[in-house]
């Protein structure tokens, strides 16, 4: 991943509104929202959600899909693991008890999942 296209993606988010609607669309992984189900929930008018959206999606942080008359935006995590590995990359420079902290506190966000009794 380029320099830029990391600038690009923590411009985005580096706007509150911005920050909500992404962290919003995690949440509704996979599913995704309507554009006016995020302006509900987050209390923004419509066209200041659109504007919102559109940085977003520049940045390649937000992906949107037309479902008949609606368009359903979702959270591009692929591309957000491509900015948190670029900025992390090297971050223990060697040395793996630096970056252990960091990785204690993603393993409760997402615990493996237990196998199903078959």
């Amino acid at each position: 991943m380029e320099s830029e296209a990391v600038i690009l993606s923590l411009a985005a988010l580096a706007q509150s509104t911005r920050l909500e609607v992404f962290r919003l669309l995690v949440k509704h992984e996979p599913g995704g929202l309507q554009a006016g189900d995020i302006a509900r929930q987050l209390a923004v008018p419509h066209n200041t959600m659109s504007s919102h959206l559109g940085i977003l999606s520049r940045a390649g942080l937000v992906r949107s899909l037309r479902q008949g008359r609606s368009i359903i935006y979702r959270a591009d995590l692929a591309r957000f693991r491509e900015v948190a590995t670029f900025l992390l990359k090297d971050c223990c420079g060697g040395h793996p008890t630096v970056c252990a902290p960091l990785m204690e506190d993603l393993i409760p966000c997402c615990p493996p999942k237990e196998p199903a009794d078959g």
